[in-house]
């Protein structure tokens, strides 16, 4: 199990936290003073009024919280955000709602999990030519449905 430290900014009333025994993610909270309503297709930045230090080889990985997702079309503006372990700014979660309706962000409300993950840097090859597979460049769909 990896280590992850927590600075709590002075603005924030929730640490993360796991809600189940099985969860992979954490649930981050929006760190705002009052509402905010986002409109049909408006995107914001969203402070969750944490800081984090993640051991060297990990990665916290920002992903949408799926009932908010299918129940009122709010998601994440880049789908999943990576955070590197060198990052000691506070965590923003960029939202965005993609539903027909207005949707109003409450302060401390649950907005997105934060995942922690291992990462195995690529040592990188430079070739001429990389080996044929039956697949080939087929892509989008090629494999069928």
């Amino acid at each position: 199990m990896t280590k992850l430290k927590i600075e709590i900014l002075p603005h924030n009333k929730n640490i993360p936290k796991y809600q189940t025994y099985g969860a992979a993610g954490m649930d981050l909270s929006a760190a705002i003073k009052e509402p905010l309503t986002l409109l049909p297709l408006e995107r914001t930045l969203i402070p969750t009024g944490i800081k984090i230090e993640l051991e060297h080889g990990y990665e916290a990985q920002i992903r949408p919280r799926s009932g908010l997702s299918i129940k009122h079309g709010i998601t994440l503006v880049n789908c999943v955000g990576t955070i590197d372990e060198d990052y000691r700014g506070e965590v923003c979660v960029p939202v965005i709602n993609l539903s027909n309706e207005a949707y109003t962000i409450e302060p401390e409300e649950r907005i997105a999990q934060m995942v922690i993950s291992q990462v195995e840097k690529a040592e990188i090859e430079i070739v001429n030519e990389l080996t044929c597979t039956e697949r080939g460049s087929g892509g989008f769909g090629s494999t069928g449905k």
